[in-house]
């Protein structure tokens, strides 16, 4: 995997020692597992209790162009010290594919954080889903009609006057023998060359490359279908329908020639899955065997690597997480288990305040006081037209205020218990080996799994929780694909 390191002193009394040690620290855990450290983001005298950290930002940032699998930090306090800050640019990386860990805590955070961190995170996600299907209710009218609906058009359309989309009769010609060109075998590459030759650029402006004539390829708005959310309007066909269904199935099979024997598997329990022996992070492998057959299954950095001897063993991918995940469904399908922990979150809410909403509402309530008196000089017949100015002055910066409080609510919520209970309740799973499912029980329960020769040590992120599992040997010496006793697997 490829890292970056984020390493933070707040002021004066820590010095740049401080920050050789973390970053030595952090460098020695990613060497121990495996991570090439491609990239070192460092505030100096910034405190975590605030996110205005230029470097943090930059890598913030920098996560969007997939560059990088995992931020290490030297203990997670150097990431953020706001509960709500943390959740936020946690599931900002997380969108990202990127994971936060820590290289000196087995246990990342305290229990209570942990579980409010997790429960923001999903509610935030429901949230957003929610009021992303309102937004979109007046945005499936422009569908139906065949209108913009904001965001970049695509290349080879343009707007009337009335914002109805129509094709651009100066870049169609391109796009239909971009088709053409793949339909008669020809290369992306070859198809990137005629673009370029003729100055054609992306709808950003931008010189074309291999990601934009693949997505171009199959873009079913060229035969003039225009799709949101499940329902299709009609906007005008730069290509036939038979023209495009030719190009879907070269598509289909030049990918499949590429992919063929590579399965794309996600190993849920990666960062979380911790080698017994050496303290190293089990890293998902996977291998053929002479008949064909793929075999994955989690491996000890230390041993993968021969940076130490390790006496642990492979053990399966499917029979490992199998046996977290029932578990974890062991866990959220206890009511009694869901109340306790939405008390703690409670619980935990009422003592740890959002700093940013408190320094809003101090200003606002400063605000309003020097207000007050200024009216009260107008009532008392007290006139100017500097107090009229400052009044006027004194209105506009409390409206915008408010409205910066009302945007740090709705970014960072307070939640009630029933919001919380609702939440809980919606990860008990529908199909338990939807892997939607599965990653949401994990993300959420699951603080980390210490894995020893006989027993696997599960550790929650609710409480001090903590549960011993006897394993069955005999499923670790055979890697069998649907080896697990647990759950059965169609």
């Amino acid at each position: 995997m490829k890292a970056v390191i984020y390493a933070r002193y707040s002021s004066d009394n820590q010095r740049e020692e401080s920050i050789e040690g973390q970053i030595r620290e952090c460098s020695d855990f990613a060497e121990k597992n495996n991570m090439t450290v491609i990239q070192t983001y460092i505030d100096r005298a910034y405190s975590a209790k605030t996110d205005n950290r230029p470097s943090f930002q930059e890598m913030i940032r920098d996560s969007a162009r997939k560059g990088f699998d995992v931020v290490i930090v030297w203990k997670l306090d150097r990431f953020s010290r706001n509960r709500y800050d943390s959740a936020r640019y946690k599931a900002a990386l997380k969108k990202n594919g990127v994971k936060v860990v820590s290289a000196t805590e087995k246990i990342s955070e305290g229990s209570e954080g942990i579980i409010l961190e997790a429960v923001l995170e999903g509610f935030a996600e429901y949230y957003s889903a929610d009021l992303s299907e309102k937004v979109t209710r007046g945005m499936t009218e422009n569908v139906l009609k065949g209108k913009y609906n904001g965001g970049d058009l695509t290349l080879g359309y343009s707007l009337d006057a009335d914002h109805n989309i129509v094709v651009d009769e100066a870049v169609s010609p391109f796009i239909r023998r971009a088709f053409k060109m793949y339909a008669n075998g020809e290369k992306v590459k070859d198809i990137i060359a005629y673009f370029n030759t003729y100055g054609v650029k992306n709808s950003r402006g931008k010189q074309v490359n291999y990601d934009t004539v693949r997505r171009l390829l199959s873009n079913r708005r060229y035969i003039g279908e225009y799709t949101l959310n499940g329902v299709t309007g009609r906007i005008p066909a730069i290509i036939s329908e038979d023209l495009f269904d030719k190009v879907q199935t070269l598509l289909a099979k030049n990918r499949h020639a590429q992919a063929r024997g590579k399965a794309n598997e996600e190993y849920l329990l990666s960062t979380k899955l911790i080698c017994g022996h050496c303290g190293a992070m089990m890293r998902g492998e996977s291998g053929t065997s002479s008949t064909g057959i793929i075999y994955r299954y989690y491996k000890c950095a230390s041993v993968k690597e021969h940076t130490q001897y390790c006496p642990q063993i492979p053990i399966p991918k499917d029979y490992i997480e199998d046996l977290v995940i029932h578990h974890l469904v062991e866990l959220i399908s206890d009511d009694a288990t869901i109340e306790a922990i939405a008390n703690v979150v409670i619980a935990f809410q009422e003592t740890h305040e959002n700093p940013e909403l408190k320094l809003l509402e101090n200003q606002r309530k400063d605000v309003s006081f020097r207000l007050g008196n200024l009216l009260a000089n107008l009532e008392l017949g007290i006139s100017s037209p500097s107090i009229l100015a400052r009044i006027q002055e004194l209105e506009d910066n409390k409206a915008q205020i408010e409205a910066q409080i009302n945007k740090e609510r709705r970014n960072n919520p307070i939640l009630s218990k029933e919001q919380i209970i609702y939440f809980l309740r919606s990860l008990r799973p529908t199909d338990i080996n939807e892997i939607s499912q599965r990653r949401a029980l994990i993300n959420t329960l699951l603080n980390r799994a210490i894995l020893y020769d006989d027993t696997l040590e599960i550790f929650f992120n609710y409480g001090d929780r903590s549960k011993s599992i006897t394993l069955q040997i005999a499923k670790r010496s055979n890697f069998v694909k649907s080896g697990s006793p647990l759950i059965k697997r169609s």
